[in-house]
């Protein structure tokens, strides 16, 4: 096998591996909000009260869009470092993943009520038992 046999090779496979967890964010995403909805109308038609089945609906349905989001950035992250390496395909990548955190902070919040490195804290200040 020639190297540029063994090149082609394995950017067929970064390729894979990229739509690979495309594919499985979409899943995520699909599946989640598929569960989640079951989840709350099933809820609804036994007659809880609906603030507190919608809250739990968006809290887990956040945390659905989290997963799919950290998939998605592995995904840039992989096709851009070992596919398309320029200061472009960089610079993208940088925008991407800054929107993407952003996005992450702002899920969390909503999510937890609390910004991600409260959530750290608060794991750390709790007395030893």
């Amino acid at each position: 096998m020639n190297s540029h046999t063994l090149e082609h090779s394995m950017t067929e496979l970064l390729k894979l591996t990229v739509t690979a967890f495309e594919t499985l964010a979409a899943g995520v995403l699909v599946i989640g909000a598929t569960v989640f909805l079951v989840r709350l109308t099933n809820a609804l038609l036994r007659g809880s009260q609906s603030r507190m089945e919608f809250r739990k609906f968006r809290r887990g349905f956040g945390h659905i869009l989290l997963l799919a989001l950290d998939l998605l950035v592995a995904a840039d992250i992989i096709l851009t470092v070992t596919l398309d390496l320029s200061f472009e395909a960089l610079g993208m990548l940088g925008l991407l993943v800054l929107i993407r955190t952003f996005l992450h902070f702002i899920l969390e919040l909503e999510v937890s009520g609390r910004w991600p490195w409260q959530a750290a804290r608060r794991a750390a200040d709790a007395p030893e038992e």
